[in-house]
């Protein structure tokens, strides 16, 4: 985990994030500027800055966080009228933190294309 690192610092528990799930491989909290009424992030504990970092062997890390993400939308009682998932890769893609993360947004309808 790199230090500096706002989302390391999150799975190392060190702030006031409201975590929705933890295990051994990601955290999931909600995000401190929501753009839905649910707006979910789930990250993997190990730092990897963006999505082109992600290798073969990180094939089943991304699963679990789409899975992950899922089972939240689940729980959180909108899978049935729907979600949306996104990564977002670099500066053009609208990445701001540096730390590989999947926005899950709920709650409202979502339209498209989305901007």
């Amino acid at each position: 985990m790199t230090q500096d690192c706002i989302f390391c610092r999150v799975a190392r528990g060190e702030t006031d994030s409201e975590v929705l799930h933890q295990d051994e491989h990601v955290v999931a909290f909600r995000d401190i500027a929501p753009q839905a009424p649910h707006h979910v992030l789930i990250i993997p504990r190990r730092h990897i800055a963006t999505l082109d970092e992600l290798g073969p062997e990180d094939a089943p890390l991304a699963g679990h966080m789409i899975h992950t993400a899922a089972r939240l939308a689940r729980d959180l009682g909108v899978a049935g009228e729907g979600y949306r998932l996104v990564f977002n890769c670099n500066r053009h893609g609208g990445q701001t933190v540096f730390h590989l993360h999947l926005h899950l947004l709920a709650g409202r309808p979502m339209h498209w294309p989305p901007g």
